[in-house]
């Protein structure tokens, strides 16, 4: 079961290549959230090289966060980025829950989910960029970029209803016990704890909580659940938070 997991994991969130899941069901999915923030270590690993690099050949501060942000972007085939704007599209199209969700579905990004996507972009970018003038940049990426996908199982804890009967939300709504999401947290703020001031980790991963957390209530109100274009907005503004607490 762990092996499908993190495989599911993997394929899901990453554009590294890995052997289908041997079977998908709701343990699996559930297993798969809770191993996000491992999957994400390519991707976390990416963004830190960048941004060593570019401190040891001087690029400036906010050059060295775009590059790193846009290789986790392109290493997650855009996933979390197309999910926000499809999710502030969704939010800001009607009150209807049935028409935000279709517009949700059609994939393309209207005004509302091009802004939104651009203002998050910029507060993650620049975040990065003055964690990186302050001294820990390659640490705040790391943090940001795990932790950040350790909201996945908040979302997907006991108690979230899916927004519709079918899609990935479906398939992983209510699949992580509360319990494991509640470990999966702490772990994370233990090991931001360890590689940063501690207490600056602990505020950061928490505020990336936060802010999922926000994002998800207000899906859950108006759209009924989550779907995976939700999770992918949690996934966004969670990282922001995260860096906007380490950007100093």
């Amino acid at each position: 079961m762990i092996a499908d997991a993190l495989k599911m994991a993997v394929g899901t969130l990453t554009t590294v290549r890995v052997p289908a899941p041997g079977v998908i069901d709701r343990r699996v999915a559930g297993g798969a959230m809770m191993l996000g923030p491992l999957a994400a270590v390519p991707l976390a690993a990416a963004a830190t090289v960048i941004v060593f690099l570019g401190e040891l050949i001087g690029l400036p501060a906010f050059a060295s966060a775009a590059l790193a942000l846009g290789a986790v972007a392109l290493g997650s085939r855009g996933l979390h980025l197309d999910g926000l704007a499809d999710t502030a599209d969704g939010l800001g199209a009607s009150y209807d829950r049935a028409r935000a969700l279709e517009v949700m579905r059609r994939g393309d990004s209207g005004p509302t989910g091009i802004a939104t996507l651009v203002l998050v972009l910029l507060v993650q970018v620049g975040a990065l960029a003055g964690a990186i003038a302050a001294g820990h940049g390659i640490a705040a990426a790391a943090v940001a970029v795990i932790a950040g996908r350790g909201v996945l199982s908040l979302c997907c804890a006991r108690g979230v209803p899916s927004a519709r009967p079918e899609g990935l939300g479906a398939t992983v709504a209510g699949s992580v016990p509360v319990w494991a999401a509640a470990v999966v947290f702490a772990v994370l703020a233990g090991a931001a704890a360890l590689v940063l001031p501690w207490w600056q980790g602990l505020i950061a991963v928490a505020l990336g909580y936060l802010a999922a957390s926000a994002l998800l209530a207000r899906c859950v109100q108006r759209l009924g659940g989550v779907t995976g274009d939700v999770l992918g907005g949690c996934v966004e503004v969670s990282v922001a938070g995260i860096l906007l607490a380490l950007s100093f």
